[in-house]
């Protein structure tokens, strides 16, 4: 209380002898329930300008109408509106709580327009993973979450949304990873790297489907996948979590090949705390798995250490950094040595282990004006090493640094501009494709605004040129725009258009090597991805009782130009006849495809016949077909390769005293079309032996469903046992890669 005083009778005084006639609003932000301070809480006026509160919850901002309305925020808390009556140039002290929001429509993101806003004002589809769902299932990477959510797929590394890539070896994605908005793609491959990522320390997982190049560049020509960690809390937390797991014998006996059953095991710990100005979180996680598949095994080690500043002086400015590391050893899995007995045996040739090591740094800095502008500076270093010892001429070693400037302001309670600059270096020096420099810069802006009270809409443009060994392979603006109209209090209308482009990556234009029996080719010509995504959808609120939740749909519709697909065919140098090393796969621009078809989706919780209920659920239909072929050609020849047209997801969990129940559902309709080498009854045989009979016999779609069950020993302890594909289904994405049996885990979790 003497603090308060104090800080009331020296702000009464300087506003007294101060030369400038404003009024000071100063006060606390606490949690309505707990009373705890809420650190960081926006304080908006109307005139555009605000400020955030400190480490203890306290703020003070200068205003000069004499009715100013303020807007209180915090992510998670329902906002509030005051207006102050101010009589002269007085100094108010105004105290403030705010309300935990229960409503899912309420849930803050940030992607969709680089700052904080609502899940129910953007004007994209956009799908939420919260960490919880990944400690519940034992996610060993995001790869397993992400493909269990509604719309998004990854076949064998390569993400797609609503069937914006199939499978092609090598290539790069054209979804962009992100953790707390810097890219996380590699520089030579282009592609994701799963088991880096730190599931350990995640507020929420944000996916955006559709193109985002706009906000975020190349790679994002299908959508975004940004993983945001966490800040502590105010009383430190403390996760261990230890676990254990076997992989039971498959459905056809004939695919063992093990003496004793594979298993696999890991810890993850996690901390988190205040200290004075300081956060800090910290996290480990080790995991070795012996594989389902022989000759496939893993093990890795992860660091990561988050540290956030807040300056005491200059209030608003807050640094620090990220760090992520990772040290790993594994064998992956290419090719079967046949459909029968073999199909979980590696062919010999195609065994190749890899030592590698993972490391980034992201130094920030963050201020926050008096006057509602909000300044953001962001680099990355990112290392790649990978070393195969048994082939050292597939060597590799990438090194990436990013850089980007953000500058974000509101304009009363109407308008948000963001607009920023970025540039990436990258080196990469690789025995398999020589050494190779790329250099990118690029320009973004964007506006939303509400010119009307229900109506918000958007535009953005970006400008980027990408310069690989010296040379100008892109350089071209992009544009999107969109418009959310609130029909009423939970109903939702959008519709948007973003254009897209992906650069192609290094190992995509200059890769040239041999897996098992399969060539790869080089083409340094290839050009850039180009296209462009268009959607219109509804979301609707709804809040029955103690349940809330929203049912979501939207019609999307995709094109293409200068696609890339890895195509097999004859590859021979002119004038020369032609042999078996000039046969195999190359990555071409293929030309044009559209994608085009309905997404559904809902979620929900509160309480089912008196019990905690949660419920996530979607239905995607997808007709993605090849446009250079002409429209007499067969409808599966015109279906795009590696695709289902039907995807069903479910995740569902319910509490009864100390036990929690949940499951998830995943059923995708089979693939219609795949590279038509693999089902040629000499060339398939010669590449997969077996594969065009267990095509024919297996590809037919399939559903799978897991299990959990939890048990809290104490307010602190838990323990819970996890079946994965309960039913054992055999069922595969993409040639020769089968998906694993039934397994079960047994883990431990600490939280204090």
């Amino acid at each position: 209380m003497k603090k308060h005083v104090i800080i009331l009778i020296l702000n009464v005084v300087i506003s007294l002898s101060s030369a400038q006639k404003s009024a000071v609003i100063m006060g606390r932000i606490t949690d309505s329930l707990t009373h705890e301070p809420l650190i960081g809480a926006g304080i908006l006026l109307d005139d555009g300008s605000g400020t955030v509160t400190d480490i203890e919850g306290y703020y003070s901002v200068h205003v000069k109408s004499n009715k100013p309305v303020i807007t209180y925020s915090y992510i998670g808390y329902e906002p509030k509106k005051v207006t102050i009556d101010i009589t002269g140039y007085d100094t108010i002290y105004s105290d403030i709580c705010l309300k935990l929001s229960y409503t899912m429509l309420d849930v803050v993101v940030v992607s969709a327009g680089k700052y904080e806003q609502k899940l129910s004002d953007v004007m994209v589809s956009l799908e939420i993973i919260k960490p919880g769902r990944i400690d519940n299932t034992n996610a060993l990477t995001l790869e397993s979450v992400i493909r269990q959510t509604p719309g998004v797929d990854v076949i064998d590394g390569q993400p797609s949304i609503r069937g914006g890539s199939g499978y092609s070896y090598g290539a790069g994605s054209r979804v962009l990873v992100l953790i707390d908005d810097l890219p996380l793609i590699s520089a030579d491959a282009g592609d994701v790297k799963w088991d880096y990522l730190p599931i350990e320390n995640i507020s929420q997982i944000e996916i955006i489907k559709g193109a985002s190049s706009v906000l975020y560049g190349s790679s994002a020509l299908n959508g975004i996948f940004n993983i945001r960690t966490d800040y502590p809390a105010r009383k430190p937390e403390t996760q261990f979590s230890i676990f254990s797991g076997i992989y039971m014998n498959p459905h056809r006996k004939e695919l063992i090949w093990w003496d004793r059953q594979p298993v696999f095991s890991g810890i993850s710990f996690s901390h988190s705390r205040k200290i004075k100005r300081l956060d800090l979180v910290i996290g480990t996680n080790l995991f070795t798995d012996q594989g389902y598949r022989e000759n496939e095994n893993e093990r890795r080690g992860r660091l990561n250490i988050k540290l956030n500043h807040r300056n005491k002086k200059i209030n608003g400015l807050s640094y620090g950094f990220n760090l992520n590391s990772m040290l790993l050893e594994k064998t992956d899995f290419l090719i079967w040595m046949n459909a029968d007995s073999g199909a979980y045996r590696q062919a010999s040739d195609a065994v190749s282990a890899l030592n590698g090591s993972r490391f980034n740094i992201d130094p920030y800095i963050i201020y926050r004006s008096d006057n509602g502008s909000l300044h953001t500076v962001r680099t990355r270093f990112f290392h790649v090493n990978n070393k195969f010892p048994d082939v050292p001429d597939k060597n590799n070693r990438a090194e990436l640094l990013y850089g980007e400037y953000k500058f974000h302001k509101k304009f009363g309670q109407k308008y948000d501009w963001t607009s920023g600059i970025s540039v990436t270096w990258s080196n990469i020096y690789a025995n398999l494709f020589g050494d190779h420099n790329s250099f990118n810069s690029a320009v973004f802006t964007q506006l939303d605004g509400k010119p009307l009270n229900r109506l918000k809409i958007s535009l953005g443009l970006r400008f980027e040129r990408y310069t690989l060994d010296g040379r100008i392979e892109y350089s071209s603006p992009v544009f999107r725009t969109g418009l959310n109209f609130q029909i009423a209090d939970y109903s939702f209308l959008r519709a948007s258009f973003g254009q897209g482009y992906r650069f192609p990556s290094v190992a995509e234009k200059h890769t040239q090597t041999t897996v098992g029996s399969l060539n790869i080719f080089p083409n340094p010509g290839l050009e850039s991805e180009k296209g462009w995504s268009a959607e219109i959808g509804i979301k609707q609120g709804f809040r029955i009782s103690h349940w809330n939740g929203f049912i979501d749909l939207a019609g999307f519709l995709t094109e293409y130009q200068e696609m890339i697909e890895f195509t097999f065919g004859v590859y021979a140098p002119p004038g020369q006849i032609p042999t078996l090393n000039d046969i195999g796969f190359k990555a071409l621009n293929v030309g044009n495809a559209r994608i085009s078809g309905i997404d559904l989706s809902a979620g929900g919780s509160g309480e089912l016949s008196g019990l905690p209920f949660m419920l996530t659920a979607g239905y995607t239909y997808i007709y993605p077909i090849d446009l250079n072929l002409p429209d007499t050609a067969r409808a599966e020849d015109k279906f795009l390769k590696y695709r289902n047209r039907h995807s069903v997801k479910a995740d569902a969990e319910m509490k009864y005293k100390r036990f929690t129940i949940g499951g998830t559902f995943v059923y995708n309709s089979r693939v219609e079309n795949i590279d038509a080498v693999f089902l040629d009854p000499l060339f398939g045989e010669l590449i997969l032996p077996g594969f065009p009979g267990y095509w024919g016999k297996y590809n037919s779609g399939y559903a799978v469903i897991d299990s959990r069950l939890m048990f809290d020993i104490s307010k602190n302890i838990s323990v819970a046992l996890i079946m994965k594909n309960i039913f054992n289904k055999e069922y595969m994405a993409r040639p020769g890669d089968i998906y694993p049996p039934r397994n079960i885990t047994l883990k431990l979790n600490l939280n204090f």
